[in-house]
């Protein structure tokens, strides 16, 4: 990493956030570069593998992951390995046949976080750390406490009370961490949490610990191997604190270095509209400042005023040709409602995925023979009440729902009251069925 950091990831001298890199990498050619085709064939081989390390969809790619002294102080959950879903109903509505979800939600604790704990939390036992922490919207929560709890360390885990999913509040506290709600936001979380690694021996594990994103570039690697080692035309992933898109972009941009791809995607990164920093500054100066905003969105995990990763986001949708929009609440909830009549479920944060590509898709900036690829970051039971508000129809006020009323009417299935007889049970059939 070169220089030294702070306990909050930051340059001593200009206060910036670190990255890990490689020196040498970019520029191994010819012989110097490993066999790409070995690579690729242990990769493989190793799902089949009997070794607790190579179930991991992080560490089996553990040749690009030199961030341990010993790979057996590797904590892990079996995280990573998700499926890519093709989306066929999607498709057809939009006109792409090469449409795809990469769905992270199907990860330990139900959430891309896992693959970024594994690395970081690694480091942090290798390290000799006894407590760890962060500052989280739900997901980072869950991801942490599971994976201290595995390594045998205390985790501490700072929230805003009242504005986090009771889903992911809960797997915080079933894995044991020290919980406390405190009355601010996110970015006042995270404000508090670095004044409070400054003064103990606490190890930061938020998305601003440089491992974590180390670990989060692997979904590029699965979905490079899925494909045949091709890559994606594009890849869309939503803008919450902003790491995973940089982190992503990484992954691509050291595939391609080693010889393993031929090219990176186009990374574009959407955000609610009412939780856009990004797409603002992105707007007004072109990514070269970002003016913190109060983040309002009930899609929680990305419900972040002030990220942390803002000009890593920035530089990667520079260097890739990606967007940066953001979609309405109502975009949000009937994207989430189209990705279940696809039978695939996540948290309200990864439709925005969904809703950004068919507004890129009605702008001409996505064309029909390219291969898309979206990121859905969390599963569907992390914020079950949402799905549940959005069928029973308490979801979205009457100014949201303008204009759109018949399209929310025809994707909600609200549970029937009906008489315990077979009549009964055949004309909802029928009812629904229309």
């Amino acid at each position: 990493m070169g220089a030294e950091a702070k306990p909050d990831f930051r340059c001593f001298e200009c206060g910036d956030l670190f990255e890990v890199e490689y020196p040498g990498w970019s520029q191994r050619k010819g012989n110097d570069r490993p066999n790409a085709g070995a690579l690729k064939w242990l990769w493989r081989e190793r799902r089949c593998s009997s070794e607790a390390l190579d179930h991991s969809g992080v560490w089996r790619f553990r040749e690009l992951l030199p961030i341990l002294d010993s790979f057996g102080n590797a904590v892990t959950l079996r995280e990573g390995n998700t499926p890519l879903y093709h989306l066929p109903r999607a498709s057809k509505a939009l006109g792409i046949d090469q449409l795809f979800a990469k769905h992270q939600g199907m990860n330990p604790t139900g959430s891309f976080k896992d693959t970024g704990m594994t690395a970081a939390m690694s480091v942090a036992r290798e390290r000799g750390f006894e407590w760890v922490a962060c500052a989280s919207t739900g997901n980072t929560s869950a991801a942490m406490a599971a994976y201290a709890a595995r390594a045998g360390l205390r985790s501490l885990v700072l929230i805003p009370e009242g504005k986090i999913a009771w889903g992911k509040l809960a797997q915080a506290m079933d894995y044991g961490a020290v919980t406390c709600q405190l009355k601010t936001d996110f970015d006042g979380c995270l404000k508090l949490l670095i004044q409070v690694v400054k003064e103990a021996h606490i190890y930061l594990l938020n998305s601003v610990n440089p491992y974590r994103l180390e670990g989060q570039k692997t979904p590029a690697f699965e979905i490079a191997e899925a494909l045949d080692w091709n890559v994606p035309d594009h890849l869309i992933v939503p803008g919450g604190n902003l790491a995973n898109s940089s982190a992503l972009g990484k992954g691509f941009r050291e595939l391609r270095e080693l010889g393993l791809v031929a090219r990176v995607p186009r990374i574009s990164v959407i955000q609610a509209e009412g939780a856009n920093p990004l797409v603002r500054s992105m707007a007004t100066s072109h990514g070269a400042t970002l003016v913190p905003v109060e983040a309002h969105t009930r899609a929680t995990a990305i419900r972040i005023g002030n990220p942390a990763s803002w000009r890593k986001a920035a530089r990667v949708i520079q260097e890739t040709g990606g967007w940066c929009l953001d979609v309405t609440e109502a975009e949000i909830a009937i994207a989430k409602a189209e990705l279940g009549t696809e039978g695939l479920g996540c948290e309200p944060a990864s439709a925005v995925t969904l809703a950004g590509l068919k507004k890129l898709r009605a702008q001409g900036a996505v064309d029909p023979k390219e291969t898309v690829v979206l990121l859905l970051t969390g599963h569907t039971l992390k914020d079950a009440d949402y799905t549940i508000d959005f069928h029973r129809g308490t979801l979205l006020t009457d100014e949201e729902t303008a204009g759109r009323e018949t399209e929310i009417r025809g994707l909600r299935r609200d549970a029937q009251t009906v008489e315990a007889t077979v009549g009964a049970v055949l004309a909802a059939m029928k009812e629904r069925a229309g």
